[in-house]
């Protein structure tokens, strides 16, 4: 019975601490017009050089393709990507990083980065370091 406590526990706090570093994130964000969404598929898209075929990008995301379109829409309107025809296959679309595109994922990096220090801030430097083995170990995927 103390088992199920304890997991209920664990379960409960970690998915608060999920909210937290999300609605952190979202607010460090937002001063760079970025919804959490939309900073993860730029995130993605940054990670190449070369452009990404819009149904690639919804299987890294792990949404479907029509989800794709309107964080697309946004980051386009934004000016932080572009739409071009895939010239190996008419019926894709590619997109690409504009230079504001680029020029934008340091700082979003650095958001990113000071919601976790946030979060992580009452933490010892051994708390998070055993915290970093605890979550590699149920990392899964």
């Amino acid at each position: 019975m103390e088992s199920e406590d304890t997991t209920g526990q664990l379960a409960e706090l970690f998915l608060r601490a999920a909210r937290q570093m999300r609605r952190s994130q979202a607010g460090r964000l937002a001063p760079l017009g970025l919804t959490p969404a939309q900073s993860r598929a730029l995130r993605v898209i940054s990670r190449d050089e070369a452009p990404l075929r819009m149904v690639d990008l919804a299987e890294r995301l792990g949404v479907v393709p029509r989800s794709v379109t309107t964080l697309v829409d946004a980051l386009e309107a934004a000016g932080l990507v572009r739409r071009e025809a895939d010239p190996s296959n008419r019926r894709s679309t590619l997109i690409r990083l504009t230079d504001r595109g680029r020029s934008l994922r340091v700082e979003m990096q650095q958001a990113r980065r000071q919601a976790a220090e946030d979060l992580f801030a009452p933490l010892s430097e051994a708390q998070r370091d055993t915290l970093l083995e605890l979550l590699s170990a149920l990392d899964t995927g």
